[in-house]
């Protein structure tokens, strides 16, 4: 294929526009999200608790800009300033929720209809990671670590404060804490960050940005089709216990193991 035509599909895909279309996608996996982690008492929770159900799902839609206003010192309630956008998350909290017949959420459950909304989901996360490390390079143009946090947070905000979101429900649930086990979309936030960085402040990557921003929604949809499709939940996972095993003391249990069964006999013969 002409580099050409990859060159302006990706020139393309930057000035992509994701109000109201893939706004609409986020929304509407923010809410499948609530639905799914209230499991069978959603019809119960829905009805008893319209205002917490619907502040739970504002709060995740918005968690990317609540937090990392929160951690830049900005205006938290700023996230809120677009009433469209806060119109347009309500318009789909109801759906999913209270449409008739739940014809809303079993369309959006189709696997042809979910696809389509995962996949422009990743391409609006790339958008968010982008837009904040831009932010925070204005902001603090010489700490690459601010920048990694607010792309990290502006791609998957809604994980990081998952627990304060059940909280808001009623649910104390501790070990739900993001930093105890990452899930995928943290540690490639945190991958597609760095890039990022690498392709705005440093000259490592010799690319346009438009062809790196291409790579990485790419890089986005096909483990989020992977996960749906073939079960490949984590991708890292292997390189994570293999490092590991080599820097973390992973070798040591091992040894470990191996030296109580020797020693233990021995000394119980000694006695």
């Amino acid at each position: 294929m002409d580099p050409m035509i990859f060159l302006e599909v990706s020139n393309e895909l930057t000035k992509l526009k994701m109000f109201p279309y893939f706004d609409i996608a986020h929304f509407v996996v923010t809410c499948l999200y609530l639905r799914e982690d209230l499991s069978t008492g959603h019809h119960a929770f829905s009805r008893k608790h319209p205002l917490a159900c619907w502040i739970s799902c504002m709060f995740s839609a918005f968690a990317g800009n609540i937090l990392s206003g929160f951690l830049l010192g900005e205006p938290i309630v700023e996230a809120f300033k677009s009433t469209n956008h806060v119109i347009l998350g309500t318009a789909v909290w109801y759906l999913i929720f209270y449409s008739p017949f739940d014809i809303v959420y079993k369309i959006c459950k189709f696997l042809p209809i979910k696809v389509v909304i995962a996949i422009m989901k990743e391409v609006i996360r790339c958008k968010k990671i982008n837009d904040g490390v831009g932010h925070a390079a204005q902001l603090y143009p010489n700490s690459h670590l601010i920048m990694v946090i607010i792309g990290t947070v502006k791609g998957n905000g809604a994980s990081l404060v998952k627990i304060i979101e059940r909280c808001l429900r009623g649910v104390w649930m501790p070990n739900s804490i993001e930093f105890l086990q990452p899930s995928f979309a943290t540690k490639a936030s945190i991958g597609a960050s760095i890039i990022f960085i690498l392709d705005k402040k440093t000259d490592l990557i010799s690319a346009p940005h438009s062809l790196v921003y291409l790579g990485i929604v790419i890089f986005f949809i096909y483990f989020k089709l992977s996960s749906m499709l073939l079960g490949i939940h984590d991708p890292f996972l292997p390189f994570e216990n293999l490092v590991c095993a080599l820097f973390f003391g992973g070798r040591e249990m091992p040894v470990k193991m191996e030296m109580q069964r020797t020693i233990c006999p021995e000394m119980a013969k000694v006695k």
